[in-house]
């Protein structure tokens, strides 16, 4: 399974392993998202800045849309199918976007392993409040009324 880690709180008032841990999953900034393949030692760095991210999985299309829409070249250029390094082993975005979903991360030599994105329309709920209590942080269950998917298209 494949989680999409969006940053939702900026790290100013953070303890410094927090900050360090954020780094670590490439989230400098507010609204940036990673994708992740959903193992212990990456649920736990995830569960450490909770209250800073909200996290949950992503779908196959999902994937495929932040490919076209969003993912950079390391030039901070949008990636062209026309442009795909030939490490990637894709022959188009599509290829590329099955390849992130299945092996759950952005690690290609140029390419970004993360996405820049606007904040959703419609804007973040309380963005100090766990999402079941009707805030913006925290783990977002499949299928509920705001899942990742649904976030992350407010966000493209």
């Amino acid at each position: 399974m494949t989680w999409a880690v969006v940053r939702v709180r900026g790290g100013v008032h953070a303890e410094a392993s927090l900050n360090e841990t954020m780094r670590h999953l490439h989230l400098t900034r507010q609204n940036h998202l990673v994708i992740l393949p959903e193992k212990n030692e990456l649920r736990g760095m995830v569960n450490k800045v909770q209250g800073y991210v909200t996290w949950g999985p992503v779908s196959a299309p999902t994937v495929e849309a932040l490919v076209k829409a969003r993912a950079l070249t390391e030039d901070g250029h949008l990636l062209d199918a026309a442009k795909l390094p030939p490490v990637s082993g894709a022959k188009d975005l599509k290829g590329l976007a099955e390849r992130v979903h299945k092996e759950g991360s952005l690690h290609i030599p140029g390419v970004k392993p993360l996405f820049r994105l606007h904040p959703p329309k419609g804007g973040w709920r309380s963005t100090k409040k766990p999402y079941t209590l009707g805030g913006a942080l925290g783990y977002r269950e499949p299928g509920t009324k705001i899942d990742m998917d649904k976030l992350i298209a407010r966000m493209i």
